[in-house]
Parts: C-alpha cells; structure tokens; sequence
C-alpha cells in the first residue's frame, strides 16, 4: 500500500536535497579547484584563469616533486608514525577502556574522574617537551607517538561501547573457562570491530595531517614527516623573487596538497560503514 506524502512532507524532502546537494558542492569543489590548478599552467592559475577545470595542462610541478627524495623519505617517516601510532593507540586505549566499563573495577569513578580532569586541564607544551626530553625520545619516532598514545575523548566512547556490549556473552564464555584475558580477545574485540575502525581513522588522520610535534620534538631531517618537508618547501619557494626558474610554483604548492591529501583520502572509502554504529553508539550512551 503506497502512503500518500502530505504537502508539508514534500517540501521538506526538496529543501533536504538542495541543502545536500550544496552541502556536497561546497565540500567538492575545493578538492576539484585543487586538483585543475596543480595540473594546470602557472600563468593560468596566478592569473585567476582556473576556476574548476584544469586549462593547459602542465605536469612540471609533479615531475619536480617525483624527483625530490625528501618527498619520498618524509613519505616514509609520515606512513610508519601513522601506523606505529594506530597500532599502539588502539591497543593502550583498549586495555584501558575494557575495565574501566566493569562495575566491579575498584576505584573505578576516581580513574574516570581523573581522566575527564585532563579534557580541561593538560601539562602544557614546556612540562611535556621536559619530560620527552629527560625520557632520552628526542630525535625518535617514540617522541612523535608517545606524548599523544591515548585520547581521553576515545577512551570515553570505547569505554561506553564496551559498557554496551551484552553481558550474557561475556558470562558464557566465563563460564565455558576463558578467563578475563581470553574474553576480551576473542568476544569483546571481534564484536567491537567498528569502534576500534572508527577510533583508528581518527587517530591515523589526526597523526598524518599533525606536524607540531615533529617540529618541536625532531631535529634530523631524516626523520622529518611528510607536513613538515611540505611547510619547508612552501616556505623556500615563497621566498624566492624572480631568481631561477619560477615558473612552476604556484602549481607545485596545489601539487603537494595532492600529494598529502589523496592517499589518507582512499582509506575513507574502506572504513565508512562503520562510522555510524561505532562512533554514534560509543558516543551517544553512558
């Protein structure tokens, strides 16, 4: 039986889709300026000629950025920080995250309440670089790591999952002789899939786009992430005045905005399912 929408319910579905619609435009049509201009000649582009499609196309700034081996390097240091950062990110927040949602953990409250004082209040960028740096980590990848493992706000919405999660699953396998350990590796984390998905994008995107820590923290070039060789080489060619070949800067600052953004960007695809059921359940209850 088909329901017959009312007036009211019609209109609100046109002005739900033109707001979409300009929603996606607004969200696409930087990527696509990007894109046009970092193929597209330097003239063109400086002169304001590029709008949204590319006018003649010039892969100079490309080249140019294939042939540089800091790029490849620094391309190196920001994929292996990511994934040592993720890996280690999930398992810390996790071990913590699991007891904190029993009931039966003694202190419990005073471990969360002291966790939420640190939402509001942190040590500060001077106590932090001390402590790094008595710790003997500058000038090492656990510098980068480190400092930022675990996440207050990520502990909370794990913790919240966790606490959702059925505990009769959790009684049978007790009672079919898994322990506290086996429990949690093969009934908790298998069903929490989505959260430790979720959980783990957000952590590898904060540490691929992060360049802060790097500039404080590292002092050899090659160690150097991909954020911070970009910044340098945007800032040397921002200084250069009519000397050399210029002809290719313009492009070349959208042709490593490209280059930075693209590959984190072909990871959304794989992991957007889980978006709603693990960030929105870990963050709605509890």
């Amino acid at each position: 039986m088909k329901i017959k929408s009312s007036l009211g319910s019609k209109v609100f579905d046109v002005l739900n889709t033109v707001f979409m619609l300009l929603l996606v435009v607004i969200m696409v049509y930087p990527l696509v300026y990007v894109f046009s201009a970092s193929i597209s000649d330097n003239a063109m582009v400086v002169s304001g000629q590029v709008v949204l499609w590319p006018k003649s196309i010039n892969l100079e700034a490309y080249n140019r950025l294939v042939v540089n081996p800091d790029i490849w390097i620094s391309y190196w240091n920001t994929i292996r920080y990511t994934v040592v950062q993720t890996f280690f990110s999930l398992l810390v927040t996790g071990c913590m995250a699991y007891p904190l949602a029993k009931s039966w953990l003694p202190g419990r409250k005073w471990i969360l309440l002291m966790a939420a004082f640190t939402l509001l209040f942190s040590g500060g960028m001077i106590p932090t670089f001390l402590v790094v740096q008595h710790l003997g980590l500058l000038n090492s990848i656990w510098a980068i790591v480190l400092p930022s493992l675990v996440s207050t706000w990520y502990l909370f919405i794990m913790r919240t999952f966790f606490a959702a999660l059925p505990a009769e699953l959790e009684d049978a396998a007790t009672i079919d002789g898994c322990g506290s350990l086996q429990v949690f590796l093969r009934i908790v984390l298998p069903l929490s899939v989505p959260v430790l998905v979720s959980i783990g994008l957000f952590t590898a995107v904060n540490q691929w786009n992060s360049f802060f820590d790097a500039l404080i923290y590292l002092n050899d070039r090659s160690l150097y992430p991909l954020q911070i060789v970009i910044r340098n080489i945007i800032i040397s060619s921002s200084n250069v005045q009519g000397e050399g070949n210029t002809s290719y800067i313009e492009t070349l600052k959208y042709a490593m905005i490209m280059i930075a953004t693209v590959p984190i960007l072909c990871v959304y695809p794989f992991v957007q399912k889980y978006f709603v059921q693990g960030a929105m359940i870990g963050g709605i209850k509890g």
